[in-house]
């Protein structure tokens, strides 16, 4: 059984501050994944009920890479945005996999 790690978190901003934050959630993002081996997967999450809600779903190798994260320079900027544009963090939960079982692909579309 795998023992990776998977970040659940949810910010809420203003209409006004929710693109600049989107953007930085999007770098975060795309540097996560090419920058460190033990990010598995970023997903970057809106729900259809809260216009002003981003939800970033990580899954990371282990605790240990969830670690090297947080001290990634791009995960400082991450922090900085968080702060410069008055976003508030509602919930960071850390799961811990219990399965191994994976999503088939559907078309085009991975799950």
């Amino acid at each position: 059984m795998s023992n990776s790690l998977t970040v659940i978190a949810e910010f809420e901003t203003t209409a006004e501050t929710f693109q600049s934050f989107l953007d930085v959630c999007h770098s975060d993002a795309e540097r996560s994944v090419t920058d460190e081996p033990g990010c598995l997967d970023f997903v970057i999450l809106t729900p259809h009920d809260e216009p002003n809600v981003i939800v970033l779903y990580e899954i990371y190798k282990d605790k240990v890479a969830f670690e090297e994260h947080e001290k990634a320079p791009h995960f400082a900027e991450f922090s900085d945005a968080l702060k410069r544009l008055n976003i508030v963090t509602r919930r960071v939960r850390l799961h811990e996999r219990q399965n191994d079982v994976k999503a088939s692909t559907f078309g085009d579309v991975d799950c």
